[in-house]
Order: structure tokens, then C-alpha cells, then sequence
């Protein structure tokens, strides 16, 4: 799965196929339907949907993407989350963040060793609690399409954008930051335990949010963008 992830993250592209062939070359000798059931249970997705976590429940109503051709200004006028898996020594955990587009700033993260709906409600409402965006863009997953999750952002008269099934790069800014992330700090530090994890991804965002300039934002940081921290 370690191997799967960070292939992953170089060559998004690649299929189930693809993906059996390097395991096979790296030495692992595993057939198509191994490497499909891993990539499920990771939530991995390759320019299709989720399998397992972008399947629509059926008493779940899904929203239209509203984000074509809308040029994006401002702090607060899109966020977005989306779920990544995270390798560790001896099993595994995911993570959800919610990002500003316009900033790139970070406003909220949880972790979880399930696929379940809670923790990304919780990242949401930790969000939340710090303002709120005119547009909250996700993909179709069940997390995001659950009536707790949407009656939140209705609540708080938020417009609800939901990615096209097979449209990996609708939410392409979450995505840069789950390789930042992975390359800059995950596969560097591998953490041996969830406390050590959830330490290090503490730190890591801070510094990506108040250290780390991005070209895209004139080599300013995400927080003086979003902020005007100097």
C-alpha cells in the first residue's frame, strides 16, 4: 500500500493494470484484483470515481459543480475538502483537510482510522468556527453527500459545488497539498504511532500555513494571503 500511495502521487493516472506491473518490477508479485481491493480500501481514485467511497447512497442527494469558468478572487470565496490515506509502519489512517482556494490556507484537518462521515464533520465544523465561504466545493463521496454534512453548510446559507464522477482535478488544489504533504513530511518521517502522527501533521501546518511561500501566491504564505499576516 506504501508503494501503491507513492506511486500513486508521482503518476496519478495510473490504473489498477499499470499499478500491478510496477509492484511486479519494485518485486512484489500480485495480481489486478489485490491491487484494486488495496486502492479501495485506501480510497484512492484514477481519473474515475472512488471505488467504495464515491459510490452515491442512494437517499443522498448529490449537488451540481459550480465552479466552471468562476474566477477565483478572494480569501473565503471557495473552500474545499477531500480525504487522503496516510501510510504508517504497521497499518494505516485517513485524513481529511479543509482548504481555502484562493489562499491555499488551511483551516482545518481530522484524522481517522475509518471511512466514516464524523471526522470529516468535525473538520468542517472546525472550519467553521473561523468563518465561512461562499462556495464549499467536494467530491460525491459518501462523507460529503451526508445529510449531516450538507445540512451544515446549509445552515449556514453556503452553496454546496460537488466534483463530476470521473473529475479528479475539480478539487486540484486539496490535491497539491495531499503531495506536498506526502513528499515534504509523511514518506520523509514515517511516523511509528497515531500521537507522533498527529503531532507531525500539526507542525507540518503550521509551517505549510505560516512558513513555506508559494509561487502561485507570489512567494507569500498562505496566511499572509489569507490573513494579511506578515
Amino acid at each position: 500500500m506504501r508503494l501503491i500511495d507513492e506511486e500513486y502521487m508521482r503518476h496519478p493516472f495510473l490504473g489498477s493494470r499499470r499499478l500491478r506491473e510496477y509492484l511486479g518490477r519494485a518485486g512484489y508479485r500480485v495480481n489486478r484484483k489485490r491491487v484494486q481491493r488495496l486502492m479501495r480500501t485506501m480510497g484512492l481514485e484514477v481519473l474515475y470515481p472512488k471505488p467504495k467511497t464515491l459510490i452515491a447512497h442512494p437517499e443522498h442527494k448529490v449537488y451540481p459543480y459550480l465552479l466552471n469558468q468562476v474566477h477565483i478572487g478572494y480569501p473565503n470565496q471557495v473552500w474545499s475538502t477531500d480525504i487522503t490515506y496516510l501510510p504508517m509502519p504497521t497499518g494505516f489512517m485517513y485524513l481529511v483537510a479543509v482548504i481555502d482556494w484562493y489562499s491555499r490556507y488551511v483551516l482545518a484537518w481530522a484524522l481517522s482510522n475509518t471511512l466514516d462521515g464524523y471526522f470529516c464533520l468535525d473538520a468542517l465544523y472546525t472550519a467553521l468556527s473561523q468563518g465561512k465561504p461562499e462556495i464549499f466545493n467536494t467530491d460525491q463521496g459518501t462523507q460529503f453527500t451526508w445529510h449531516r454534512f450538507t445540512d451544515a453548510l446549509e445552515a449556514e446559507q453556503i452553496a454546496i459545488s460537488m466534483d463530476g464522477r470521473g473529475r479528479c482535478m475539480d478539487n486540484i488544489f486539496i490535491e497539491r497539498l495531499w503531495r506536498s504533504l506526502k513528499y515534504e513530511d509523511i514518506y520523509l518521517k514515517s511516523y511509528e504511532t497515531v500521537p507522533d502522527l498527529t503531532q507531525g501533521l500539526d507542525t507540518y501546518f503550521d509551517y505549510y500555513n505560516r512558513q513555506r511561500p508559494h509561487q502561485s501566491l507570489a512567494y507569500q504564505t498562505p496566511a499572509e494571503v489569507h490573513h494579511g499576516e506578515s
